[in-house]
């Protein structure tokens, strides 16, 4: 019996780790929560559009919420007051579901565009268009990037 005894030691190893192991879904949707906090940042239109705000500072909002299965993006125009209903506050959920970390835009023009991430290379989380719902009149969001640069910067394009 004795030989079976270090057999049956890496097996249950093995298998602890990967019990353990996370999906990239899942490491991208733990490096997404780590940018949790209060954030400015310049606004840039591609293409530009007449009065859209280039160049506009907005105030980022992100919240891990539901005992850590969602994150909420929350965009806020400073100086304006907290009132959705009349100014732009367009909301982002980002949620793991099974392997797939997945997001869902709550936009001011009154759809819903569903993304899914991409493979992650640690520098960057990708989201590519799923499906959509709701008012597409004036378009809707179809692909999302977030680039991590460091600890206290980030871009979101």
């Amino acid at each position: 019996m004795k030989p079976l005894r270090p057999i049956l030691a890496l097996a249950l190893a093995t298998f602890t780790l990967a019990a353990f192991a996370q999906s990239d879904a899942q490491k991208s949707f733990t490096q997404l929560k780590s940018l949790a906090g209060s954030w400015k940042g310049k606004v840039t239109m591609e293409p530009p559009m007449p009065n859209g705000g280039s160049d506009a500072i907005l105030d980022l909002n992100l919240r891990v919420t539901s005992r850590g299965n969602a994150l909420v993006h929350e965009m806020y125009e400073p100086g304006k007051a907290d009132d959705p209903a009349h100014f732009d506050h367009p909301v982002t959920m980002f949620y793991l579901d099974s392997d797939k970390l997945y997001l869902m835009h709550y936009c001011d023009a009154g759809n819903r565009p569903r993304m899914t991430a991409r493979s992650s290379d640690g520098k960057t989380v990708e989201f590519d268009f799923v499906d959509v719902t709701g008012n597409l009149k004036y378009g809707h969001m179809a692909h999302a990037l977030f680039t991590f640069i460091d600890a206290d910067h980030h871009t979101e394009d």
